[in-house]
């Protein structure tokens, strides 16, 4: 028994061990060390049950390591992944990997069990239970539809002005059947254009709100048509609710993108009630984004 258990041990990490024993690649390429591996989280599946991830901000991108999974976003949630063996008892591991709009990367290995241990899963317990130290179990990445801004930065900064929640502006608002909607503050960073909006429901029948549209318009358009209105769609928002209740207020920051607005048209936001009639639309000037205000101090917690 001895002999089996020292041979075992070289197989595995002495000289002439397991990995050891892998050719090389070709000419000049260089083989990756473990030292450059993101630690993948382990997670157990099985056939007859779901396991549902959930992840601090909307999922982007799920890719699947073998067809013994299958996964997608839970209905009419952005950021819970549900997750299950699409093969009973399949043997091994596979993997799969998640991107969030926050940037952050994420790397599972799975394996089947007939039970497994956690069916619910909050992301940031589950780094705190099994994250390393060294080796953090998550990595940022850049987004496409972010260019070159980073995902964390971004997210900070909506953080930052939802949590210091200072009125830098007030002249912009517009209130209509107990509904007001004000722009509190207007920010810029990097090209990007933050919008912090408070909506108050001061009745006592709740707001749902269908969808919110920023559009550039004509100062002096009489009558809008699709042609000469461009709609800017944000690249983030933090704090997005989708009802606002009876004698309540709601606070949400959004990101835009760069754009221009001549002094000839307006921003206009636009908030409309799902099966309603209290429709907002709070009206900005170019003017008013000259007062946008730059982020100085950070806040991290």
């Amino acid at each position: 028994m001895r002999i089996i258990t020292i041979s075992l041990i070289l197989l595995l990490t002495g000289s002439g061990g397991l990995y050891a024993q892998k050719p090389p690649f070709h000419g000049m390429t260089q083989n990756i060390g473990y030292d450059k591996m993101i630690p993948p989280l382990g997670i157990e599946v099985t056939y007859n049950k779901t396991v549902h991830i959930l992840f601090p901000s909307r999922i982007k991108y799920v890719d699947l390591g073998s067809a013994y999974l299958i996964a997608g976003k839970a209905d009419a949630t952005e950021n819970v992944l549900r997750v299950k063996a699409a093969i009973e008892n399949f043997s091994g591991e596979t993997n799969f990997s998640v991107v969030c709009e926050n940037g952050n990367f994420y790397t599972f290995n799975a394996r089947y069990a007939q039970e497994p241990e956690l069916l619910s899963v909050e992301i940031t317990d589950l780094l705190r239970q099994q994250g390393n130290k060294d080796k953090p179990n998550q990595i940022s990445v850049g987004l496409a539809d972010l260019g070159h801004n980073s995902p964390p930065l971004i997210d900070l900064i909506m953080r930052t002005i939802y949590r210091n929640n200072d009125r830098k502006i007030r002249h912009l608002g517009y209130m209509a059947f107990g509904v007001q909607t004000t722009i509190k503050g207007l920010y810029v960073n990097d090209g990007l254009l933050y919008i912090h909006v408070q909506i108050r429901n001061t009745t006592n029948i709740p707001f749902t709100i269908d969808f919110t549209r920023f559009k550039v318009s004509d100062k002096k358009l009489v009558r809008r048509t699709a042609t000469q209105e461009k709609v800017i769609i944000p690249l983030r928002a933090f704090n997005e609710e989708i009802e606002i209740g009876g004698k309540s207020t709601v606070r949400t920051v959004f990101a835009l993108p760069k754009f221009t607005l001549p002094d000839d048209k307006v921003l206009l936001f636009d908030l409309i009630e799902k099966d309603g009639g209290r429709h907002q639309s709070v009206r900005i000037e170019s003017s008013d984004l000259l007062l946008a205000k730059t982020i100085s101090k950070l806040k991290t917690n």
